[in-house]
């Protein structure tokens, strides 16, 4: 019984051995990001307060049912889904070192961000050549603010993607690339949960309004 108790206090001190100390640097800098989302989310939530609040103050001017077409909205929405999905591709691809399909996983992405932009700015430049610039009611300077602040994060994140690409070319799967390349697919991410929220609030509530 001794031999027993002594061979699983041994056990066990080998076990806190195992799990004491630190918690290594991917796992903390994830951490630390994780906190930097949930402000980005804080802001975004007082965002979507503002546009709930100012959303029939139209004074007068057009609202969602006459500005908004849902079917431009539904084709942005769908390249930032598909793009979350490659960026996913691409992190798998990372993590198994494999370059040739990062940088394509990645380049896929990027197109389709590019793509997302490209129809949200034609979105906002009909707008206001229809008269419906932000400056027209407190319903569209919401509108404009919300979800041209997405766009903002939208065309930061494909900066920070071709870094991405360019460093990984240059330097390969370094540890501390690694953790950049976490971070940014959590980013991206966090950008899709976003817009299915302006989709949903913005577009599909404002809409039918």
């Amino acid at each position: 019984m001794s031999t027993i108790a002594l061979t699983d206090s041994h056990h066990a001190s080998a076990v806190e051995r195992e799990w004491s100390g630190p918690a290594s640097k991917r796992i903390v800098t994830g951490y630390g990001f994780w906190i930097f989302i949930l402000s980005d989310m804080v802001m975004f939530s007082a965002l979507f307060a503002t546009y709930a609040v100012l959303l029939g103050q139209t004074a007068g001017g057009p609202g969602g049912r006459e500005l908004f077409d849902l079917r431009n909205v539904a084709i942005e929405t769908g390249f930032l889904l598909a793009s979350s999905f490659t960026c996913g591709l691409a992190s798998i691809a990372a993590d198994t070192r494999r370059t040739t399909w990062f940088q394509l996983a990645m380049a896929v992405t990027c197109a389709f961000g590019l793509g997302f932009l490209f129809l949200e700015v034609q979105e906002f430049t009909g707008l206001v050549a229809r008269g419906a610039g932000p400056t027209r009611s407190a319903f569209l300077s919401a509108f404009f603010t919300l979800v041209g602040c997405h766009g903002l994060h939208v065309s930061a994140g494909i900066l920070w993607l071709l870094t991405m690409m360019a460093q990984v070319f240059a330097k390969g799967f370094r540890a501390d690339i690694q953790r950049r390349i976490l971070c940014f697919a959590l980013f991206w991410h966090a950008l899709d949960i976003i817009w299915i929220a302006v989709f949903t609030v913005v577009y599909l509530i404002g809409s039918a309004r």
